[in-house]
């Protein structure tokens, strides 16, 4: 029998892979099948995150980068927002119509 070859991931690949999950409306398996990762690894690096913060490595994005990030992320969360609004209005309406 062939041997399965084991991937490896650097911490900077594992910590883009937990910010996803935690800042995604997105449950691990479909992170995890979105970056080709298995599911019980992500998991682990999730659960690791949450117990031990301290040892996530440290993030190498400019103050630029850092505030365009949070930037993105409100605009996300508006988005979502506006997005829910219409989908309950045309609920609304669609009732009416019928």
């Amino acid at each position: 029998m062939s041997q399965k070859v084991r991937k490896e991931y650097t911490p900077q690949q594992k910590a883009e892979a937990v910010e996803i999950v935690l800042t995604a409306k997105q449950s691990v398996r479909q992170v995890a099948r979105n970056l080709g990762i298995a599911e019980s690894s992500l998991s682990r690096w999730v659960r690791e995150s949450q117990v031990s913060p301290s040892a996530k490595p440290q993030s190498s994005l400019t103050s630029e980068e850092h505030q365009e990030l949070v930037q993105l992320r409100r605009q996300v969360k508006q988005l979502e927002m506006e997005r829910d609004f219409l989908k309950k209005a045309a609920a609304f309406f669609a009732r009416d119509l019928s």
